[in-house]
């Protein structure tokens, strides 16, 4: 999936706490895929995440990296605007339940 690909590609600069928190992210949306009954909003919420993350830390993806997000993106726009709603789409804690560590 392009959540595994996004993760390979951003593994090398994962040491950085810039790139760290979304390798993270990247990870456990990839486990959840299998388990999730709304895909499209898990992969929206993790857009979201990315963009925001990216644009706060100034982060600059290369052209595959990118690529691959919009890639991502068109998946997530299947899930329309739910669970937007109030959103905190900078919050890394909104991918882990309560009794994950």
């Amino acid at each position: 999936m392009y959540t595994n690909k996004l993760y390979l590609l951003l593994s090398d600069r994962k040491d950085d706490a810039r790139y760290g928190d979304i390798c993270d992210v990247l990870l456990q949306v990839s486990k959840k895929l299998d388990s999730t009954k709304n895909v499209e909003a898990l992969i929206n919420r993790l857009v979201n995440y990315i963009r925001i993350t990216a644009s706060t830390n100034r982060i600059k993806f290369s052209k595959d990296e990118e690529a691959v997000i919009i890639e991502l993106g068109v998946i997530g726009q299947k899930a329309g605007l739910n669970g937007q709603y109030m959103a905190d789409f900078s919050d890394k804690s909104q991918f882990y339940s309560i009794f994950e560590r």
